[in-house]
């Protein structure tokens, strides 16, 4: 079927997507009930793709200032900066030092419930702010992250901080990337992130799981059949919440509560399913709307912004985690992650037969694997690669 030079397709809880496309809001209605993953139409491919990092044009400035976020914190100098550090590579890229701004802050955390930060961000939809959100809601979960550091992780006396990020690429089926991969500091997964059964391709290491509430409930029916049948747990692992939809400040209220989820389409559940019981408070982290903005206009700014249906669209989940990583650790590798050549591999890496790579309209994975390529050819990151 096509709609609008988009051919539409059917997944887990489609139909509602589907009945809602036929309405006159569709595209607000998805995003609001649906989230941004559940929605099934396919990209018809049409629309310019910048090659190269460097022949993007910024079209935003923002019109607020952040204070370093990490270094008010730490109180860390420019000069304290591990000589390994990505941020030295990026000063000294004269193209690069117009995209990445390491001051816009990561994570939210209590210090945001301030009336010039819900004034800015009551003004533009989710992930990209609270627009529509129940202001009691919001404010009952950001009081709770009241973790003292504010960041994603303790450093501690770590010289040069390492990160793995590990998408599902079908590019890492007999890979041999495990060791590697769990040789880093940290490593970061996302969404359906099986581990078991594919430990010397992809490791066995997790110490941040990314998604939305959307995402890893759609996850875990989806992947079932392939072995995910719950995501990582365990004493390191720490919760990325992407704030995609209410549901997402519902999920994590609850689970830092300990408690059902009192509201919304996940009204019962229990987050003790996903998170195991009683999990610290520090386990649990939401990625700052502004982050998700900047992300998105500094280096995301995708033509599908222009089609029929521009608010399904948002960076996808694991760009999300790469860029994270690329804004908290020194060193960053890629695992996983869509490349010039992803028609030589399966979808994933734990398809037990040969899927092709679908694009789909809430994500633009063309634009994504063409920042990663030069983002590892500036050597700000490195991406495994292969024939």
């Amino acid at each position: 079927m096509r709609i609008l030079g988009f051919s539409v397709s059917m997944r887990t809880f489609s139909r509602i997507c589907v009945f809602l496309v036929l309405g006159v809001s569709a595209a607000s209605l998805i995003t609001f009930i649906c989230g941004h993953y559940c929605v099934n139409f396919v990209s018809s491919g049409r629309g310019a793709y910048p090659a190269r990092l460097r022949q993007l044009v910024l079209t935003r400035d923002y019109s607020f200032q952040f204070v370093d976020h990490e270094k008010r914190i730490r109180g860390q100098s420019k000069e304290q900066r591990p000589l390994c550090s990505l941020r030295w590579m990026v000063e000294k890229d004269v193209v690069l030092r117009q995209y990445f701004n390491f001051s816009v802050p990561v994570l939210m955390w209590a210090t945001d419930l301030h009336p010039s930060v819900w004034h800015r961000l009551q003004n533009h939809w989710p992930p990209y702010g609270w627009k529509g959100l129940p202001p009691n809601v919001v404010n009952a979960t950001l009081t709770l992250l009241k973790d003292s550091s504010g960041l994603l992780f303790d450093r501690g006396s770590l010289h040069c901080v390492r990160c793995a990020v590990v998408g599902n690429g079908g590019i890492l089926k007999g890979s041999k990337q495990g060791k590697a991969i769990n040789s880093h500091h940290f490593v970061f997964r996302v969404n359906g992130a099986i581990t078991k059964g594919f430990e010397e391709d992809v490791g066995t290491k997790t110490n941040f799981y990314g998604f939305t509430t959307n995402t890893m409930k759609n996850s875990l029916l989806s992947y079932q059949a392939a072995g995910f049948n719950k995501v990582p747990q365990g004493q390191d692992v720490h919760y990325v919440f992407i704030p995609a939809d209410i549901r997402d400040y519902e999920m994590l209220k609850a689970g830092v509560k300990g408690i059902p989820v009192i509201s919304g389409v996940d009204e019962g559940d229990e987050p003790s399913r996903y998170f195991g019981h009683s999990p610290a408070l520090q386990k649990f982290k939401m990625l700052h709307p502004d982050f998700v903005t900047y992300i998105k206009e500094r280096f995301l700014k995708s033509p599908l912004l222009e089609s029929m249906f521009p608010n399904l669209y948002m960076p996808s989940t694991g760009a999300l985690m790469l860029m994270t990583a690329l804004h908290t650790c020194d060193k960053v590798s890629a695992y996983g992650f869509i490349t010039k050549n992803y028609q030589n591999f399966s979808d994933h890496y734990f398809d037990k037969v040969k899927q092709p790579l679908v694009f789909y309209a809430n994500h633009d994975m063309l634009m994504e694997s063409r920042l990663w390529a030069d983002l590892h050819a500036r050597e700000v990151m490195w991406l495994y690669t292969r024939p």
